[in-house]
């Protein structure tokens, strides 16, 4: 079983900036498709970003497109989300996931489709 260990979040002023780890026990991590979502209070876990197995080719939800960057490191078992120009609408808890059985596409914007998932890191935006 893949455990995942996020971390890295914070409390932070509008504008600021942040960088979310998380790190996979894995022994194949670079056959996952890796994601990051988020949840608010009372909203549904929504998409965030998502990263394919080598890592060249990235899909972004609107919201924060051009203001966060997923990479992964395969080397160091590691994927992180920078997370630029935060906004109070920002504010909600992080979960990175892994994907190990499908293939790269649109599936990885669906949380519905990941296996594991971490323990998920809190990220507050003040304004």
């Amino acid at each position: 079983q893949v455990q995942l260990v996020d971390s890295g979040g914070g409390l932070v002023q509008a504008g600021g900036s942040l960088r979310l780890s998380c790190a996979a026990s894995g022994r194949t991590f670079s056959s996952y498709v890796m994601g990051w979502f988020r949840q608010a209070p009372g909203k549904e876990r929504e998409f965030v970003a998502a990263i394919s197995r080598s890592g060249s080719s990235t899909y972004y939800a609107d919201s924060v497109k051009g203001r966060f960057t997923i990479s992964r490191a395969n080397a160091k078992n590691t994927v992180y989300l920078q997370m630029n120009s935060l906004k109070p609408e920002d504010t909600a808890v992080y979960y990175c996931a892994a994907d190990i059985s499908t293939g790269w596409g649109l599936e990885a914007m669906d949380s519905y489709e990941y296996d594991y998932w971490g323990q998920g890191s809190q990220v507050t935006v003040s304004s």
